[in-house]
């Protein structure tokens, strides 16, 4: 089954309440403008990842995913995945691209 919106807001939370907070913030601190929601984040990312390959849940397993901010206006997530025939964990590259 390939990664949903809400496995990475889970994995998001799992990271921790700053994390979860800092993309929070990044959508309500750009009032009145318009930034991504994080449920608009978390969906994307599901979308990326599944198209990265990590939504084959008989492979992978999404750990937790942790969000940065970038100054005022940017946030960058990196997500840790477990590869379950290896027992390896693994980081995606740092992703940026939600302005």
């Amino acid at each position: 089954m390939p990664l949903t919106r809400e496995a990475v807001r889970a994995a998001v939370e799992r990271a921790g309440d700053d994390d979860w907070r800092a993309l929070v913030a990044h959508h309500e601190d750009a009032y009145p403008a318009s930034r991504p929601t994080p449920g608009d984040v978390c969906r994307r990312e599901a979308v990326r990842l599944n198209d990265d390959g990590y939504g084959d849940a008989a492979r992978y397993e999404l750990l937790e995913s942790r969000v940065r901010r970038e100054g005022e206006d940017r946030v960058t997530l990196v997500h840790r995945i477990r590869d379950l025939r290896s027992g390896e964990v693994l980081e995606t590259p740092p992703f940026t691209n939600y302005e």
